[in-house]
C-alpha cells in the first residue's frame, strides 16, 4: 500500500524485501510522476514521487512488480532478489491507451467510435488565460474560437462544426466534473466561464459528432466540452507554486493622421481647421502598458483510501485601455474517499470564485481616440483632462464613467458510487451551481461637458441544481467486452434579475456608487425599478451500450429522452438516438505486418437537440399598457381604452431544433506511432428551426409569435484533417510537429424570408441598417449589401442597380461573402532537449469577410473636412466629393483572413539535484511566453478576429467590427516551484 516504509520486515517464516528505484521515460529519461508500482497478484502497491522514485516491500525474492502509467506500455519485472530496480517505460503507440472522458464515463482512445478530441495541460495554449475556450483555440479541428475582443474577460465566440440555429446560438454545452453548466450570463458583460482557474484543469475533452454528443440529448446539437479538474494521487504528496507577470501593449494601432498630417489634409479639403498647437496621439493617451499578475498555490496527495487536491489562485489583470481591470480569486478542493473494502467511493468537488470587473466606456473611448483632433492638448496646466467647448476630449469619459461588476460563484457536486456486484456500479451525482452578482453603472455629474449624473444597479441571481442517477454494467466474456449505461437526470435552473436607478447627483467628491442617497431626482418617471425571474426544468432518461469484439470490432449505441419546461405541452419530450461503429483494421492479420501501428475506420449517425431559447415563449403573455400597438380605438379618431390584451400568443406545439449528423472518420498511426493523424468527413443538418415570425394574418392580437419552421434547414458540411509527427532520440532530444485543418461549408435553405437580419450598423446616419443575415442558399452571416461600384461625375458613391429600375433601394442588396470562415488551420511545434523546451503555435482562418463598421462610421472625407480625425482610407479616392456620404455598402466589406503567431513559449527546468536543493524543492521551472506576437492579414482594423455584438431581435450577428476593444500583445514571465 502507499506509504510502505521500504524496510525489510521479519515475521515467523517470511522475510520481506525492500525494493526501491526510479521510473523514467525510456526516450527522454524524464521522471514519471505518479506511476503505479504494484506487487503482481495483490492489491499492494505505491506510486512514484515527484522525482519518479518509489519504495515498496515484497514478500520474497521471486516477487514480480507491475509498472503502469497512462500512455505507456505496462511492464512486469521480476525482483530476483534485487533491492534496487530502475525501470524505463516506453510510450504506447499513438497513445492508444489514453483515457478520454465521454460523458457519464470514460473510454480508451483505441476504443472510441465517435469524433472526440482530448487535450491535456501540455497541449493547452499558454499566456494570459481567462477561460477554457482560450486554452483550446486552434487545437481541435472543426472547433472555431473567436477572441472577439481584447477586453479582459470578454466573451469568447466558440462553435463546433459551424453554427446551426437562428435564435439559439452556437455555444456548446460545457460540463465541469459531471456538472452541466448553464450558458446564461452570471451578470455583467463578461464571460460566465471566467470563474474557472485554468491551472486547475486536468483535461478538456471535445465531443464533436452526434454519436458522441447524443448522450446529452437536447443540449448536444452544438457539441459538448467536458472539463475535468485535477485530482490527488495516492502515495504522492505535492505542493506547487505557479506565478507569472504579464506585460501587455497595444498590438496594432489604427493609422490615424498625426497632428501635422491632420493640418495638411483638412486644409487640402478646404475644411475648417481648429488648431490648438498640440501634437497628441489620442490612442496612446487612452491606452497603457498593462500588467497582469498570476499567483497559484496547489497541493495534493493521499493514501490508499483517500486522495485530495486543493488550490487557491489570484489573477489581477489590467486591460490596455485605461480603467479596464479584471480581478479573480479562486479556491478549489477535490476529495476522493473509498469505503467498504473499496466498494463505495465518494468524490467531492468544490469551487468558489470571486470576480471583480471594471470596464471603461469602451465605444466612446475608442471612438473619441480615433476621431479627436490631434492638435488639441490632452491635459491642462493642472494635469486634468483639457475641457473643450467645441470638441470632445476622450479622457473625460474615463473620469466620469464607471462600470463595475462583482460576481460570487460557488459550484459543488458530490458523487458517491457503489459497486453492487463486480460488474454493476451505481452512481449518484448531486450538483449545485450558485452565483450572485452586482453591476453598478455610474455617470458622475459634470459641468463641462454638462451632465446630471446617474447610477444604475443590476442584481442577478443564478441557481442551477442537478441530480443524476445511473447504473454502469460491464461484462467480459472470451473475446467480447460489453459496457451498458442506464440513467436518469433532473436539472432545474432559476435566474432572477432586479434593477434600480437614480438621477441627478450634485457636484462633489462623493461617488453615487457609495451613497445613492445623495441623488436628487426621486420620482419614478425615469427611475422605475425593474426585474424578471425565470425557472426552467429538464428531466432526462438516457442509456448507452459499448460493445467490443476481439479488440477489432466496436459498436456504440445511445439514446436519450429529454423533457423540458421550455417547450409546449404537446411536445415536452424529445428522443435523441445515435449509433456508431469502428473497425480496427490494424488488428487484422492481413495488416499486422504492415506499416500501420494503428488503423481504425469509424462511422456514426445521430440526432441531437437545441433548447437554448428564451424561457416562457410557449406561454401566452398579456399587457395592460395603453398605446396604439397594444389597444384598439373605439372609433377612428377616438381614444385608446384601457384594458388587457395579448402581446404573445401561446404555442403548445413548439419543440426542439434537431440536428442530424453523419460522421465518417479514419484514425491512423505509422512508424510505431511516430506519425499519427485523423481524417473526418461530417454532414450536420439542423431543422425544426426555432424562429420568431410575423403572423400571416395581419389581424392578430400579437405582432410576432414563436414557432418551428419545419422546412428550413441549416447545413454544415466539411472535412477535418489532423496530423502529428514526433521524433525522439536516446540522448533526450524530442521534436514534435503537428497541425490540423478544417474545410467547412455552411448553407441556409428554405427560409421563409428573403433575409433574416442578424447584424445592424451603428454610427451617425447608419443606425439599424442591415449588414448581414440569414439568406436562402447562402451561409449564415452572409453580408447583404448594396454593391459599391465607384463614384459618379460629382464624386458621389454609385451602387449596382440589381433590379434595373434606375433607383437604388434595399431591393438592390445582394449577398457578398460571409463572416464564417471556410478554412480553419493550426500549426504547432515543440522542441525539447535536456531541461530546455520551446513551443510554438500558429492559427488562422480564411474564406471569411469582416464588415468595418468603424471605418464606415468614422473614416470618410466629410468627417475629415469637419475637423474630425480619420485614417488615409478616408482620402483613398481623389475623385470622391467631400460632401459624399458613407451609407452601408460593400465599400467597407473587407477580407477577414489572417495567420497569427498565437503562442511562443521558451522554458527551462532546473536540475534541483545538481543544485543540492532536491530535498526541499523537487522542481523549478522558468519560462517566457509571447502571446499574439504577430498577425498577417489584409484587414486594416485593430484585429481581424472580431465580432462586435450587433444583434437584431435576439438573432446573433457575425463578423462586424465597430469600435472594438483593441487586442494586446503579451509578454509573460513565469516561475514554477514544486516541493
Amino acid at each position: 500500500m502507499p506509504g510502505e516504509s521500504g524496510v525489510a520486515k521479519k515475521g515467523s517464516n517470511v522475510v520481506e524485501i525492500a525494493v526501491s528505484g526510479r521510473v523514467t521515460d525510456a526516450t527522454t529519461n524524464d521522471p514519471l510522476v505518479g506511476c503505479t508500482v504494484v506487487l503482481k497478484g495483490t492489491q499492494r502497491g505505491t506510486n512514484t514521487d515527484a522525482n519518479g522514485n518509489y519504495t515498496l516491500t515484497v514478500p520474497d525474492a521471486g516477487a514480480v512488480l507491475v509498472f503502469g502509467y497512462i500512455g505507456y506500455e505496462k511492464q512486469e519485472v521480476p525482483v530476483n532478489g534485487r533491492s534496487t530496480i530502475n525501470v524505463q517505460l516506453n510510450t504506447e503507440a499513438s497513445n492508444l491507451s489514453q483515457v478520454v472522458v465521454i460523458g457519464y464515463g470514460s473510454a480508451t482512445k483505441k476504443d472510441m467510435t465517435g469524433a472526440v478530441k482530448s487535450l491535456k495541460p501540455a497541449d493547452f495554449n499558454q499566456g494570459i488565460i481567462n477561460s477554457p475556450e482560450q486554452l483550446l483555440q486552434g487545437k481541435v479541428a472543426g472547433v472555431n474560437v473567436v477572441s472577439a475582443s481584447g477586453e479582459p474577460g470578454a466573451n469568447q465566440n466558440i462553435s463546433i462544426r459551424g453554427p446551426g440555429g437562428v435564435r439559439t446560438g452556437s455555444t456548446p454545452l460545457f460540463v465541469l466534473d459531471g456538472m452541466a453548466l448553464d450558458n446564461s450570463s452570471t451578470g455583467g458583460a463578461i464571460n460566465p466561464l471566467n470563474f474557472l482557474n485554468p491551472q486547475d484543469i486536468e483535461s478538456i475533452d471535445v465531443l464533436k459528432d452526434a454519436s458522441a454528443t447524443a448522450i446529452y440529448g437536447s443540449r448536444g446539437a452544438n457539441g459538448v466540452i467536458l472539463i475535468t479538474t485535477k485530482k490527488g494521487k495516492a502515495g504522492v504528496s505535492t505542493f506547487n507554486y505557479n506565478g507569472s507577470l504579464g506585460i501587455s501593449t497595444l498590438a496594432r494601432a489604427l493609422p490615424v493622421f498625426t497632428a501635422d498630417e491632420f493640418r495638411q489634409q483638412v486644409t487640402a479639403l478646404g475644411g475648417v481647421l481648429e488648431d490648438r498647437g498640440a501634437n497628441t496621439d489620442w490612442q496612446r493617451e487612452v491606452t497603457r502598458t498593462a500588467y497582469t499578475q498570476n499567483h497559484n498555490l496547489s497541493f495534493g496527495g493521499g493514501a490508499d483510501k483517500l486522495t485530495y487536491y486543493g488550490s487557491v489562485g489570484i489573477q489581477k489583470q489590467q486591460g490596455i485601455l485605461k480603467n479596464s481591470d479584471l480581478d479573480r480569486y479562486t479556491g478549489r478542493i477535490n476529495v476522493s474517499q473509498k469505503f467498504l473494502e473499496d466498494r463505495l467511493s465518494l468524490d467531492l468537488n468544490l469551487n468558489a470564485t470571486y470576480t471583480q470587473n471594471q470596464r471603461p466606456p469602451i465605444q466612446s473611448l475608442v471612438g473619441g481616440a480615433i476621431s479627436a483632433n490631434p492638435t488639441f492638448p490632452a491635459y491642462d496646466d493642472k494635469g486634468e483632462p483639457f475641457q473643450y467647448q467645441g470638441g470632445t476630449n476622450p479622457l473625460i469619459p474615463l473620469k466620469l464613467e464607471k462600470d463595475i461588476t462583482t460576481i460570487n460563484r460557488v459550484i459543488a457536486n458530490i458523487s458517491p458510487s457503489f459497486k453492487i456486484t463486480k460488474d454493476l456500479v451505481y452512481k449518484l451525482n448531486i450538483g449545485v451551481d450558485n452565483s450572485s452578482s452586482v453591476r453598478d453603472i455610474q455617470s458622475l455629474s459634470n459641468a463641462v461637458p454638462q451632465q446630471d449624473g446617474r447610477l444604475e444597479t443590476y442584481n442577478t441571481y443564478n441557481r442551477n441544481t442537478l441530480v443524476e442517477n445511473y447504473f454502469t454494467y460491464t461484462l467480459t466474456r472470451n473475446k467480447s467486452n460489453l459496457t451498458a449505461l442506464l440513467g436518469h437526470s433532473y436539472q432545474k435552473i432559476f435566474v432572477q434579475g432586479r434593477n434600480t436607478s437614480i438621477n441627478k447627483f450634485p457636484l462633489g467628491s462623493i461617488e453615487p456608487i457609495y451613497n445613492p442617497g445623495i441623488g436628487q431626482e426621486l420620482t419614478l418617471v425615469n427611475n422605475r425599478p425593474g426585474g424578471y425571474a425565470l425557472e426552467n426544468e429538464l428531466q432526462s432518461f438516457f442509456s448507452r451500450i459499448n460493445y467490443q469484439y476481439n479488440d477489432k470490432y466496436l459498436l456504440t449505441a445511445t439514446v436519450r429522452a429529454d423533457g423540458s419546461s421550455k417547450f409546449g405541452a404537446n411536445n415536452k419530450y424529445g428522443i435523441f438516438p445515435s449509433i456508431s461503429a469502428g473497425w480496427r483494421l490494424s488488428e487484422e492479420e492481413f495488416l499486422k505486418s504492415g506499416p500501420f501501428t494503428d488503423l481504425k475506420l469509424r462511422a456514426g449517425w445521430g440526432q441531437t437537440g437545441n433548447q437554448e431559447i428564451p424561457s416562457k415563449i410557449t406561454q401566452a403573455l398579456f399587457t395592460s399598457q395603453v398605446s396604439s400597438t397594444t389597444s384598439y380605438p373605439l372609433s377612428p379618431d377616438g381614444p385608446y381604452p384601457a384594458g388587457t390584451s395579448y402581446s404573445r400568443l401561446a404555442n403548445p406545439n413548439i419543440q426542439w431544433e434537431v440536428s442530424t449528423q453523419t460522421d465518417i472518420g479514419l484514425d491512423f498511426a505509422l512508424f510505431n506511432g511516430a506519425l499519427s493523424g485523423t481524417v473526418d468527413y461530417f454532414n450536420k443538418v439542423s431543422n425544426n428551426i426555432l424562429l420568431e415570425v410575423i403572423p400571416a394574418d395581419p389581424v392578430q392580437p400579437a405582432g410576432t409569435f414563436w414557432t418551428n419552421v419545419p422546412d428550413m434547414n441549416i447545413t454544415n458540411r466539411g472535412v477535418e484533417f489532423e496530423l502529428n509527427y514526433r521524433y525522439t532520440t536516446t540522448n533526450g532530444f524530442r521534436f514534435d510537429l503537428g497541425g490540423n485543418m478544417t474545410f467547412i461549408h455552411n448553407r441556409v435553405e428554405n427560409s421563409p424570408y428573403t433575409v433574416i437580419p442578424s447584424g445592424a450598423a451603428s454610427g451617425s446616419g447608419l443606425t439599424s441598417a442591415t449588414i448581414n443575415g440569414y439568406i436562402n442558399n447562402q451561409p449564415i452571416g452572409t453580408f447583404f449589401l448594396k454593391e459599391f461600384t465607384g463614384f459618379d461625375e460629382n464624386g458621389i458613391s454609385t451602387f449596382r442597380d440589381v433590379d434595373g429600375d434606375g433607383i437604388i433601394t434595399d431591393k438592390d442588396r445582394v449577398p457578398i461573402g460571409s463572416a464564417l470562415p471556410t478554412r480553419q488551420y493550426n500549426i504547432n511545434s515543440s522542441v525539447a532537449y535536456k531541461g530546455f523546451d520551446l513551443v510554438v503555435n500558429f492559427n488562422g482562418v480564411a474564406g471569411n469577410k469582416v464588415y468595418d463598421n468603424t471605418a464606415n462610421a468614422s473614416f470618410y472625407k466629410l468627417r475629415l473636412s469637419k475637423g474630425l480625425n480619420t485614417t488615409p482610407e478616408a482620402i483613398a479616392f481623389p475623385e470622391e466629393s467631400v460632401n459624399n456620404s458613407a451609407p452601408v455598402s460593400s465599400r467597407y466589406l473587407k477580407d477577414g483572413a489572417f495567420f497569427r503567431l498565437n503562442n511562443l513559449s521558451l522554458g527551462y527546468n532546473l536540475n534541483t539535484k545538481s543544485l543540492g536543493i532536491n530535498r526541499w524543492i523537487s522542481g523549478i521551472r522558468v519560462s517566457v511566453t509571447g502571446q499574439n506576437l504577430f498577425v498577417i492579414t489584409n484587414y486594416d482594423g485593430y484585429d481581424p478576429e472580431v465580432n462586435t455584438d450587433r444583434t437584431v431581435n435576439g438573432i446573433l450577428s457575425y463578423g462586424i467590427d465597430y469600435l472594438s476593444y483593441p487586442k494586446a500583445r503579451n509578454l509573460i514571465f513565469g516561475l514554477n516551484f514544486t516541493f
